[in-house]
């Protein structure tokens, strides 16, 4: 029988501060010297990636960045599996733990997540929960590090729906001494054990802030309440008005897909402020980072 893993990445906690800065600087590493495709740190190694939901800059990243590694990118969709005919998480955890080096799995369920790593003796990746988006986070902080060339001190506004992103950065933020302020309207919130401070003026939350955080108003699965998201929202816009009452040299971040004339106006989104296309391709480059760590390369 095979012993569980104990090397994960599914809330964000499991690597301290330190080891994501050192993860970090190695991002940048990778960036500065990308490889030609097929030689590298994964050479003879297989990754599963499971996606039960939609993906673009997740999969192309993870997709791409094992290939460069010198690794096999192994693409599954949930309903192309066992799993939706009643196989179990666990027994999945345990097959492909058989097969593959890693596991990276975009789930609608958090639970699942957890339970295949429980079961799982290499290490999981959470590409994505409804809780949880830490390997959106890490891909934010080496965008802050690239633009400001530090984290300790930095203070990031995510303005709107306080959401599985949301919390991601929070996490990374506190383990990496950037403060994030998080302000949302009554019923968009994060939790108050969030390391997070929380508002609901969007105003006091980008005075002073070095980054202003967005994403969309109507995620996957919120299709139901559309109008109603969009009418509460509509005061968290991120426009010229909000930037007015930032610094000079605040940033914008976003992390896509993004809805111009909603979360964001296009002048922003577009502008010479924005640092959304840098961040896109951070993910790449941050996710390469992990996998190694993750394996011991």
């Amino acid at each position: 029988m095979t012993e569980p893993h104990a090397r994960h990445y599914i809330d964000g906690h499991e690597i301290s501060g330190g080891q994501l800065v050192n993860l970090i600087d190695r991002a940048e590493e990778l960036k500065a010297g990308r490889p030609v495709e097929g030689g590298g740190t994964l050479a003879g190694k297989s990754v599963a990636m499971l996606f039960e939901k939609p993906s673009t800059r997740t999969r192309i990243s993870f997709e791409v960045g094992t290939a460069e590694l010198g690794g096999h990118p192994v693409v599954l969709r949930g309903s192309e599996m066992q799993l939706s005919r009643g196989e179990s998480v666990e027994d999945t955890a345990r097959v492909l733990s058989r097969f593959v080096a890693a596991i990276v799995i975009r789930s609608g369920s958090h639970e699942n997540v957890v339970a295949l790593a429980e079961n799982a003796s290499v290490p999981v990746i959470n590409a994505l929960t409804p809780e949880f988006h830490p390997c959106q986070a890490l891909a934010d902080l080496q965008t802050l590090k690239q633009r400001f060339g530090k984290l300790e001190g930095l203070k990031v506004a995510y303005v709107g729906d306080g959401n599985n992103v949301a919390r991601s950065l929070a996490i990374a933020g506190s383990l990496t001494g950037v403060e994030v302020v998080v302000a949302a309207p009554h019923g968009y919130q994060l939790e108050t054990e969030v390391p997070a401070t929380l508002t609901d003026d969007p105003i006091e939350a980008v005075s002073g802030a070095d980054a202003i955080y967005g994403d969309v108003w109507v995620s996957m699965g919120d299709e139901e309440t559309a109008e109603q998201r969009r009418a509460d929202l509509a005061p968290f816009r991120i426009d010229g008005h909000l930037l007015s009452h930032a610094k000079q040299e605040t940033i914008v971040m976003h992390c896509l897909p993004a809805h111009p004339g909603e979360e964001i106006t296009a002048d922003v989104l577009y502008g010479e402020r924005s640092a959304v296309w840098d961040q896109a391709e951070n993910r790449l480059h941050a996710q390469k980072a992990l996998l190694e760590y993750l394996l011991g390369t």
